[in-house]
């Protein structure tokens, strides 16, 4: 493939095929690689259509890349071709105080833009662990979650509009600013969790909601998974609707205890729940009284109540450290974001369970309690290929079990290439079916992110 093309859009110091970028765009933090081509930088939608209209022509993969963090693949180029890195699209475009607004260019980082709207006091809800990193276009392709789906949804509620380029080249703009709008069909939700498939996100408006004035954030100490859940039942059929509900279980515990010296929980300890409450300072103090409440009446051996923010943000980053330490184990982290019915949480922790004593692997799960979406991380020596295999075949029962308990085998991470050969535990084939049509309706030549979502 010759770069001269496309240095013809881009400009030369924009176009990368030297070995050392070549592998730095080859992964996702799924670590599985697969080198591209080529890599192109664009700075604006009229670059990236023009680069859309030569892959097509020319028939070339085209995979867009944004901040790298997901977990399947989506952003990995296994057929080669271009990666579009949108790295250069870091802009907040425009924030509406008035119409609770926000416009932003797909490789703003997700906590940049909480920051920005939270000092004119504004909110944007959504909060992936990998806030920090992970950028709002990946959001958008994946429709992250984060802890506090429970209470305010994923990052679908909050989009009202898009501009984007299809693989075709053309430029389109889904949605509008208006809270309410049915004309045609609902394009923007269509983007919204394709994975980079059908099209190129270029502009992004996102709806904010008022600051919340108060939160309280509660850590409870359990024994076990199964009282920590029995509190979470509890506290629900006390009509409290928590902000957030996140549960940890031993093996975490432990891990991020040996591997990051932080004492979340003492030794011994067999889960803990971190529930955080916001709105106005009266009704906070209610409601994270009556969580209390709830956990001492699971069973809970320790209910202590986040005394600052300081303490808060100590609390929340033992949290999103948990991925970080059980990569630090040097471990093979295989991380799938089951979901399933909140009341069926207990069923869930019986087959990761079955699963440990069955395949005799090291299991570590935590997740978002309050909408049943646990994140199982089957933990595995890459260099056992025997262990391996048994992963793998304990990753295929993983999914059957969830789908037989009413649930999803992707709450949040998406399909990429990692999940597709599973897709079908799921999907019927006629829907499978159908999705592919809609698939080739916006890329009738199969250029953009090939291999990814269907097996």
């Amino acid at each position: 493939m010759t770069s001269d093309p496309f240095i013809a859009i881009v400009g030369a110091a924009f176009v990368r095929a030297d070995p050392p970028a070549l592998e730095a765009y080859a992964a996702d933090a799924l670590g599985q690689p697969h080198p591209p081509d080529l890599v192109v930088l664009p700075a604006n939608t009229a670059e990236v259509a023009a680069i859309a209209r030569l892959c097509n022509a020319e028939r070339i993969p085209l995979v867009v890349r944004g901040a790298g963090t997901g977990y399947t693949g989506g952003a990995v180029p296994t057929r080669g071709g271009v990666v579009v890195s949108m790295e250069r699209f870091t802009r907040i475009l425009e924030i509406d105080p008035i119409n609770l607004l926000a416009v932003v260019e797909p490789n703003v980082i997700t906590a940049d833009l909480q920051r920005a709207v939270e000092r004119v006091g504004l909110f944007y809800p959504p909060d992936p662990a990998s806030l920090e990193s992970s950028a709002l276009g990946g959001n958008v392709a994946e429709c992250a979650g984060g802890p506090r789906a429970f209470k305010y949804g994923t990052t679908r509620r909050y989009v009202l509009a898009l501009e984007a380029v299809l693989p075709t080249g053309e430029i389109v703009e889904t949605g509008s600013k208006a809270v309410k709008n049915v004309v045609g069909y609902d394009l923007t939700q269509l983007l919204v969790g394709s994975e980079g498939t059908l099209a190129i996100i270029t502009r992004i408006t996102l709806r904010l909601i008022p600051k919340p004035p108060a939160r309280a954030t509660l850590l409870a100490i359990f024994a076990d998974v199964r009282a920590a859940v029995d509190a979470v039942t509890a506290l629900i059929e006390r009509r409290v609707v928590p902000a957030a509900i996140e549960l940890v279980d031993a093996e975490s515990l432990r891990v991020v205890r040996d591997r990051l010296g932080d004492e979340a929980a003492p030794p011994g300890a067999g889960a803990l729940l971190i529930v955080e409450a916001d709105g106005v300072r009266a009704a906070v103090d209610e409601e994270i009284e009556r969580v209390a409440q709830a956990c001492r009446a699971g069973g809970a051996m320790r209910v202590t109540l986040a005394a600052d923010h300081v303490e808060r943000e100590r609390l929340w980053e033992a949290r999103r450290r948990i991925s970080l330490a059980l990569r630090a184990t040097g471990l093979l982290k295989i991380n799938h974001d089951v979901v399933v019915p909140r009341g069926r949480i207990p069923e869930l922790f019986v087959v990761i369970d079955e699963l440990r004593a069955r395949y005799r692997l090291t299991i570590a799960a935590f997740g978002h309690a309050g909408d049943g979406n646990i994140h199982v991380n089957l933990m595995v020596d890459p260099a056992d290929g025997e262990e391996r295999a048994r992963a793998k075949e304990a990753e295929r029962v993983l999914f059957e079990r969830v789908v037989a308990l009413e649930g999803s085998i992707s709450g949040e991470h998406g399909i990429g290439f990692a999940k597709a050969p599973y897709i079908g535990i799921e999907l019927a084939p006629d829907e499978i079916a159908l999705m592919k049509r809609v698939k080739a309706a916006f890329d009738p030549n199969g250029i953009l992110n090939p291999g990814k979502i269907f097996p």
